[in-house]
């Protein structure tokens, strides 16, 4: 058996890019959801050879204070929690102090940052996480992160790397939910020099729905309001008419966390039970909102599931807040009678005096008719 001995820092941090950061989307995700939780209003992403070759994320929001930037590139270093009894309230999308660290050890990075009460930005620029230039810079109050040349340093795992067109497809697919989770956030995504992708930041979720998914699936929506107990569930469902073949449209969110959830899929599919063909799913945008005591975030290195502590009160209050927005869409089939004392309709009801009346005017009417007959 071989020595046991301490690793370097260098093989640790890209021990963990292998966990979080596994192809050019995760750099994205990670990078938009520090802009995020930065307060931003206006993002831009921009990527260049599928995001292998080029990643730029600017933000608008409140930057890095000067002293703390080379922090940010370490280990465990993080602003969203403080103790271990934090990670049982996660507020942020981000908290772990791993993503910088990791996305630094195997690409080349330059850092803009620029808090509003700085008279000057600065500049960082690192080559497999080692600072090699710092300085100051002028630059718009915000941050503007560029990855240069990803895996670079780890050949082994350029291997795995599609087609840049497939890992460009990828970049975009997370831009797209992360802008249906914070629709109040303006997301530009430049591919190429070309526009993928604008939302308008206008704070409706339609609208994000409308940027992202098409005015087709858009009018195909109908709201969901619902609450159970300390729970909520907003958003859109398609109605039952409009069904997909596969449940790749079916997106759900956790208090602004993009999340995967047989839980929550299986409280959607309940509600049109019995309203889809077979093999017919339903599309939807559901963000559920509990307390955050309520839900564990820190259970996968990607943060992309999560365990909750009252599993029947989430499917309740998916299942419920679904179907209560199906039997309020328009276009559901409904049966409508005629009302009643409608003096166009066959049948009327009467009072006995009124029924009397009338079997007295048809005898007469009757009678009148035999006389005439028999002159």
């Amino acid at each position: 058996m071989a020595a046991i001995q301490v690793l370097d820092s260098n093989t640790i941090n890209q021990i963990a890019a292998g966990e979080v950061i596994e192809r050019p989307a995760s750099v994205v995700k990670e990078l938009l959801e520090n802009a995020i939780d930065s307060k931003a209003t206006a993002i831009t992403v921009e990527i260049q050879g599928g995001g292998l070759q080029t990643i730029r994320v600017t933000d608008n929001g409140s930057g890095i204070v000067r002293e703390e930037i080379p922090l940010a590139f370490k280990r465990h270093a993080t602003s969203k929690i403080r103790t271990a009894s934090d990670l049982f309230q996660v507020a942020s999308l981000g908290f772990r102090g791993e993503a910088l660290a990791a996305i630094s050890s195997v690409s080349r990075i330059d850092v803009l940052t620029k808090t509003a009460d700085a008279p000057f930005g600065t500049s960082l620029h690192l080559e497999a996480g080692v600072v090699t230039e710092r300085g100051e810079a002028g630059c718009p109050n915000g941050t503007t992160m560029l990855v240069r040349d990803l895996f670079y340093n780890t050949p082994a795992r350029m291997k795995f790397m599609k087609r840049d067109s497939v890992e460009a497809s990828a970049v975009l697919s997370t831009v797209q939910r992360l802008a249906l989770a914070h629709p109040e956030v303006a997301v530009r995504v430049l591919r190429d020099g070309q526009e993928q992708l604008s939302t308008p930041g206008d704070g409706k979720l339609l609208s994000a729905i409308y940027a992202v998914m098409g005015r087709q699936t858009a009018q195909e929506m109908t709201p969901v309001d619902g609450s159970w107990d300390k729970l909520s569930v907003t958003g859109f469902v398609t109605r039952p008419a409009a069904t997909r073949g596969t449940r790749g449209s079916q997106i759900f969110f956790v208090n602004g966390r993009h999340v995967r959830s047989k839980l929550m899929t299986a409280a959607l599919e309940q509600a049109y039970r019995n309203q889809l063909l077979q093999g017919r799913f339903p599309a939807c945008v559901l963000h559920l909102h509990l307390p955050e005591h309520l839900v564990d975030v820190n259970v996968h290195p990607a943060k992309t599931e999560v365990r909750f502590l009252r599993e029947q009160e989430v499917f309740d209050c998916v299942h419920y807040g679904v179907l209560g927005a199906l039997e309020q869409a328009s276009g559901r089939v409904q049966m409508k009678l005629k009302p009643q004392n409608d003096g166009n309709s066959a049948f009327r009801t009467m009072s006995a005096a009124e029924y009397r009346a009338a079997a007295a005017a048809l005898l007469e009417a009757g009678l009148r008719r035999g006389r005439v007959a028999r002159h």
